[in-house]
């Protein structure tokens, strides 16, 4: 596993490694990794100066950004585990999440789109002590940018009360570290109850990210635009940390919008793009994408949704991608569990999301646990170095996540193919069953998204007197369709098996999502009913 086994032992690594490669872009700010790496040691040293000590939990409540990345390492750097905050969150849900993992410090964000994330925090905080009275855990809240209320330090003032802590003493301290040690907890984005934190460790995060990069073919000379969040694995992991690994530049942008991650493709001679198959399908279809000069791209690794295999042709015959992957993982699994290779077919990629990465095992059993025959469905169990330590002071709910041999129940439903290739077909919970047919909403969701005026779907099950229950699709149509119920309807059964169908059609102006950007069926199964069926 490289030459390091802790992210602290990377981070001076990589600004030795690459020193005078340019490590982060952000506006007209551009440093070096060597720079980078004094950046993030004056941010260990002041968290030490605060009194963070090994274990100590430091949340991160920001867009992506050069202070998210200097502030976060330098916590982890100190010893510190990591504990990223959704930027989605609520006020009341950024606070649940600090007094469920006993934050010691926060780094939080100034104004960002409008919203005062410190207004925010301080109204969910209610009256008391200390600098957030519903975190009795938190001593200190650290505002990155712009202006902190007298209870808070700005980042200016927190660096400055680090610069009487030496070079010695950081590296002391980011050498107690071992690959055992937990580098971050996760929370989990809790649609159907309290979020859960999965506990990683160092070993853990560093393997699984290096094999990220070896498989994906991330290089030195790359120049990679970071979308997808920070506080979320794909985003650190395999943004930030995948980077150092391999001295490639980051880009970090804040909020996809197309206009701006046009540009930044074209001024930076962006190489890599990961992101969701929706972003680089706005890419495509922007009509101002013929000015743009995109022809740096060659990487691109999207997540456990199945794309269209147009998808995969476009970006390799329009903009000259080479590399297009896809890849399924979770919080619970270290965010990698398996991968596409270079040189898959373009259906195995569309299709499929790869094959157990190194080191991990992947199977798809039954209810009772058995394992089923290739081409059959089943709820996908990992086992291997990926798999959480446990969730954070939860010993039920570890329990309930992973057997005694050390299989992690994912909750997801999948298909290995004869190649040992996995398609993840939808949420255990979210299958219904039609008439004695098991129903996969993200498999019809697939298909309904294949209408060329569907821009997007959600798929419920609702209660039917003869069938049990039947589909019911909630649909955002495109800007300038007209479709109809009816015609949607008539297209579906001439497109998918009859007990897919939906047999209800109900349009919205978007889905309703939470905080991690998931759709909440919760909210859609309030507004379902099967009134007309006889």
């Amino acid at each position: 596993m490289g030459e390091w086994h802790t992210i602290p032992a990377l981070v001076r690594w990589s600004a030795a490694r690459y020193a005078s490669q340019e490590a982060v872009v952000e506006g007209r700010t551009r440093i070096t990794y060597a720079e980078l790496g004094a950046r993030i040691e004056r941010a260990a040293a002041a968290c030490l100066a605060s009194g963070v000590v090994p274990g100590d939990r430091v949340a991160v409540w920001a867009p992506n950004s050069l202070d998210w990345i200097v502030a976060a390492l330098g916590a982890v750097s100190a010893g510190g585990i990591l504990v990223p905050l959704n930027t989605r969150f609520k006020g009341g849900e950024a606070v649940e999440v600090l007094r469920g993992s006993r934050a010691r410090l926060l780094f939080v964000t100034g104004p960002f789109l409008g919203t005062s994330y410190v207004a925010a925090l301080r109204r969910a905080a209610g009256s008391g002590t200390g600098p957030l009275p519903g975190v009795p855990s938190l001593r200190e809240v650290v505002v990155l940018s712009g202006e902190a209320p007298p209870e808070f330090r700005t980042w200016r003032q927190f660096l400055a009360a680090g610069e009487g802590i030496g070079s010695a003493e950081v590296a002391s301290r980011s050498a107690s570290l071992s690959g055992d040690s937990v580098s971050d907890i996760v929370f989990t984005s809790g649609t159907t109850g309290r979020p859960k934190g999965a506990v990683i460790t160092h070993g853990q995060t560093l393997r699984a990210y290096e094999t990220w990069a070896d498989l994906a073919g991330l290089r030195s000379a790359d120049r990679y635009l970071i979308i997808n969040p920070f506080f979320h694995t794909f985003g650190y992991k395999a943004g930030v940390l995948a980077c150092l690994m391999r001295g490639a530049t980051m880009i970090p942008q804040p909020v996809f919008d197309v206009d701006t991650t046009l540009a930044h493709m074209t001024a930076e001679r962006v190489s890599v793009l990961p992101g969701p198959p929706t972003l680089h399908q706005t890419l495509l279809d922007h009509p101002a994408r013929a000015a743009h000069d995109l022809s740096a791209l060659r990487l691109v690794v999207t997540g456990a949704a199945m794309i269209p295999l147009r998808l995969v042709e476009r970006l390799r015959t329009e903009l000259g991608v080479g590399t297009v992957l896809t890849a399924y993982g979770l919080s619970e699994a270290t965010g990698m569990v398996t991968m596409c290779r270079r040189g898959d077919e373009p259906s195995v990629i569309a299709a499929t999301s790869g094959r157990a990465i190194p080191g991990v095992e992947v199977r798809v059993v039954s209810p009772a646990g058995a394992a089923v025959p290739a081409g059959s469905p089943g709820e996908i169990w990992v086992r291997g170095f990926n798999v959480m330590r446990g969730y954070d002071a939860d010993g039920p709910a570890t329990a309930e996540a992973i057997t005694p041999e050390g299989w992690l129940r994912t909750g997801d439903i999948g298909v290995l193919d004869e190649g040992g290739n996995l398609r993840v077909t939808d949420r255990l919970k979210d299958m219904f069953t039609v008439g004695g047919f098991n129903a996969y909403p993200a498999e019809i969701e697939r298909l309904l998204s294949t209408h060329p005026e569907v821009a997007d779907a959600a798929v419920v099950g609702i209660p039917h007197p003869r069938l049990g229950e039947v589909p019911k699709a909630y649909v955002v149509r495109h800007p300038t369709s007209h479709l109809t119920a009816t015609a949607l309807i008539t297209w579906s059964r001439r497109t998918m098996a009859n007990y897919k169908v939906p047999r209800e059609i109900e349009f919205l102006p978007e889905l309703p999502r939470n905080a991690s950007g998931k759709v909440v069926k919760g909210v859609l199964r309030g507004r379902g009913s099967a009134d007309s069926f006889g």
